[in-house]
């Protein structure tokens, strides 16, 4: 080899690693599950609670099942209820939060809901929010259920979204953006989505996939099943396709999906709440799902609760926290 040959190789060599981008660090892989829910309509099982599981299939109550948050320091009602957990779009931070509401009240006794924030899963800051007094012209508010989170790129913000109900209305979904500290909503909540059947709609979940939006909810008073309506806006144009999705004939509520790690597939889980029970289905369309009850173990009984992968260090946190880590079967 001729040192022209050697010399044009070794530049070639030079402006490539000087025009390459700098190394940065890759986030780490999920490989486990955490699950926050609650347990049940009396005060004391309306609180917080974390499960971990290795697959998404086996899990077990961290704290032996009792709360992880108390629900008297971070509510205004002494309650919460429908605790929804989002990872955020950096990867660090972790946002959840839950109905206000101690259901022995009266179910159209809340109005309010709860924003909790940490940067470990174990240490949280929170916020309750009381709508009658964020907002003007709220005398007919019946109640604000179920929120969750999700964030909206274009926006560059995290939008939470929930049901209201005012006077004699059906509830309709509503949403608003929370402020950077995650402390307050900002400006009026906007309705996302209403029926159009006119029906009540609660326990809202939106999953994001290939562009598209997918929003399951719940049918209040009209069968009491889930339904999903799809948009390729995040904030609204959500049409409704027309089959219930649970696999019961029980009456459901609580949808909650999430992906699993190193899968394409989907499990769309919810609370057959007159059954003290959890039913599991997967999915990969989000149109067609197959029930895996039989592949599901826990050592304790939820309430609507939802799921977030996280990563092996995540979960030794947690379980240096709060318990032993579960094994997989």
């Amino acid at each position: 080899m001729n040192y022209l040959r050697i010399l044009s190789l070794f530049l070639g060599s030079w402006l490539l690693v000087a025009s390459s981008p700098p190394a940065t660090k890759r986030p780490a892989a999920y490989t486990g599950y955490l699950f926050v829910y609650f347990t049940g309509n009396t005060q004391a099982e309306e609180a917080i609670r974390f499960a971990l599981s290795p697959d998404g299939y086996h899990f077990k109550a961290l704290n032996d099942d009792q709360p992880v948050l108390s629900s008297a320091t971070i509510s205004a009602s002494g309650g919460v209820r429908d605790p929804h957990i989002l990872r955020g779009a950096d990867g660090k931070a972790f946002y959840m939060v839950a109905t206000d509401m101690v259901s022995a009240r009266g179910w159209n006794s809340n109005r309010g809901i709860v924003l909790l924030r940490s940067s470990d899963l174990v240490h949280w800051k929170s916020s309750a929010l009381h709508f009658p007094k964020r907002y003007a012209g709220q005398e007919q508010l019946q109640r604000v259920w179920a929120p969750q989170t999700i964030y909206d790129a274009q926006a560059g913000k995290y939008l939470v979204y929930f049901s209201l109900q005012y006077g004699t209305e059906p509830d309709k979904i509503y949403y608003a953006y929370a402020n950077k500290d995650f402390t307050d909503l900002e400006g009026e909540p906007k309705q996302l989505f209403v029926s159009p059947t006119n029906g009540s709609c609660i326990d809202g979940d939106i999953v994001a996939k290939d562009g598209r939006y997918y929003l399951f909810f719940k049918t209040e008073g009209q069968g009491n099943g889930i339904k999903v309506a799809v948009s390729d806006h995040l904030t609204g144009g959500y049409v409704l396709r027309d089959k219930y999705v649970q696999q019961t004939s029980d009456p459901v509520e609580g949808a909650g999906t999430f992906k699993l790690n190193h899968s394409d597939d989907y499990i769309l889980m919810y609370d057959v709440y007159t059954k003290g029970r959890y039913q599991f289905t997967r999915t990969h369309d989000l149109e067609h799902f197959a029930v895996v009850d039989s592949a599901i173990t826990m050592n304790f009984h939820p309430r609507h609760g939802t799921v977030l992968p996280i990563t092996t260090a995540e979960a030794t946190r947690l379980t240096a926290r709060y318990g032993r880590l579960p094994a997989a079967n």
